[in-house]
């Protein structure tokens, strides 16, 4: 146990195990040890500050002996000064802790700060210097230089604005016809004060968008199983911004399953078996708030059990996980403004409590947020009956319901069809025309009997040369759906119901 001197008698007991706790740490990214008040106090007030905050201990040696100071007050007051001069001005906490005095450096709001006209950083026991690259990083990281509204150097409106994009853009913004474009980009802050088109303007405007920005369009994929190791479909979306988020929407409307409500006697309502207005809030989200400075793209994974939507860059600066849902920070102000001026963003600051919300209404969990530092990724969990493209069937009791009906495709009712008696492989190819053995099983016959609607008659030897293939009685009663529909359909077609 470390002696400590006759000055510490009077301190209270707490100050001094708070201070021995702080000591026995060690000097670290958030502890630093000053044998005096000396010259280069702002400059780890000042890292500290750019960093997640810290205390300075005041009296204690680098080799951890604590010393002690003497004249707290005017000590105080001349840390107090220290702190008012950087650029903005720290806050910081001065406390007697028996003969030492500790100086708290609180996490601060107002990054970065400078001290003296140079930017400092906590590196883990060192406070340095930042070069020319890390404070342009370091600004950028902390929101002090927006990037989209930084300037684009590569699009040329001469060059790269035509007609049709135009009178596109200026539709989805509600800009008049009579507007100039240079001067419709300026009111609505588009062009930087020389003329030149933001990034923000270059992502609104463009055909392809990897052509400013090689990693800004969005990828969606569709997996075999629960993994990415077999991929089934997959699908870059890279026009302008507002045309990636509707495009990647037409590709998960393409690929979730559909379940369709008989209402009355004639009506017929389409149900997804996950909200896309809460995955369409999600996308863009992902599209709006991501770091384009990063070299990953948005993702939009669709899994056996789950959709993903994927965003490079973590939290904006500013907000904090917990304040997901209640708090709205934007990452790329003028790119979010614009894209709710367009109506791709319902309201602002209410994007995860409306998907929330969605999710509710429509009986389905809500989605798992997970929030890394470099990704953030949002997940709805898909119905228990889900699968891959049009494949489930999933009942939902209705007041006015009188039948439902499941959402195989044509080939995969054939197949059932077909298998009503059991059939070998090569019988079923022939029914959708099929040559390859490994890609009919794959991605026919497996989603099939995943779905339990087909088996196997000898399913402990799969590549058996006396397999057979018939459907199961939950296969059965798919068709017998499917086919109570279609002759209902038929009976109200005959009466002149449906032309």
């Amino acid at each position: 146990m470390r002696a400590y001197p006759r000055d510490w008698e009077g301190c209270v007991n707490g100050e001094v195990k708070a201070l021995s706790d702080l000591v026995a740490v060690g000097e670290g990214s958030t502890v630093e040890f000053k044998r005096s008040l000396r010259s280069d106090l702002g400059r780890e007030i000042c890292a500290f500050a750019n960093a997640t905050g810290g205390v300075i201990l005041i009296g204690v040696d680098d080799d951890g002996a604590v010393r002690g100071v003497a004249g707290h007050n005017r000590l105080k007051s001349q840390v107090q000064s220290v702190a008012r001069s950087a650029d903005p001005s720290i806050t910081v906490e001065t406390e007697s802790m028996g003969a030492v005095l500790a100086v708290r450096v609180p996490a601060q709001r107002g990054k970065p700060y400078s001290f003296g006209g140079k930017f400092f950083i906590r590196d883990g026991a060192s406070s340095q210097q930042m070069s020319r690259d890390e404070i342009r990083e370091f600004f950028f990281a902390v929101g002090a230089i927006r990037f989209d509204q930084s300037p684009c150097r590569r699009f040329s409106l001469e060059d790269d604005l035509d007609d049709e994009t135009w009178a596109t853009f200026r539709r989805r913004a509600g800009i008049p016809a009579h507007m100039e474009p240079e001067t419709a980009l300026a009111n609505l802050d588009l062009l930087t004060s020389d003329g030149g088109v933001t990034n923000a303007g270059a992502w609104l405007l463009a055909k392809d968008i990897r052509r400013f920005h090689v990693s800004a369009h969005l990828s969606c994929a569709l997996f075999f199983g629960t993994t990415k190791k077999e991929i089934l479909d997959r699908r870059d979306f890279a026009d302008d911004v507002y045309s990636i988020i509707d495009g990647a929407m037409t590709w998960v409307r393409s690929k979730i399953n559909v379940r369709y409500v008989i209402t009355g006697s004639v009506n017929r309502e389409e149900r997804p078996e996950l909200p896309l207005d809460a995955i369409r809030e999600a996308v863009v989200n992902a599209v709006a708030h991501r770091n384009y400075r990063s070299t990953a793209n948005v993702q939009v994974c669709l899994y056996h059990d789950r959709l993903e939507v994927v965003s490079p860059g973590g939290l904006p600066a500013g907000m904090t996980e917990a304040e997901l849902g209640v708090k709205s920070v934007p990452r790329n102000p003028l790119l979010f403004g614009m894209l709710h001026r367009m109506d791709a963003v319902e309201h602002i600051g209410s994007g995860i409590r409306r998907i929330r919300d969605l999710c509710r209404e429509w009986r389905v969990p809500a989605p798992v947020i997970d929030v890394a530092e470099h990704w953030v990724t949002v997940t709805f969990r898909r119905p228990a009956l889900g699968g891959r493209g049009s494949i489930g069937i999933v009942k939902e009791p209705s007041r006015d319901q009188v039948g439902t009906k499941s959402g195989p495709s044509r080939d995969q009712v054939a197949i059932l069809r077909k298998s009503l008696s059991a059939r070998p492989m090569t019988d079923l190819m022939a029914v959708m025309g099929r040559t390859n053995r490994t890609k009919f099983r794959n991605h026919v016959l497996r989603p099939l009997l995943d779905a339990g609607w087909i088996e196997m008659t000898v399913p402990h030897k799969p590549r058996s040369r006396n397999q057979r293939y018939r459907t199961t009685a939950a296969g059965r009663g798919v068709l017998a759906e499917v086919e109570g529909e279609d002759a209902q359909e038929q009976a109200v077609s005959k009466k002149g119901g449906i032309r």
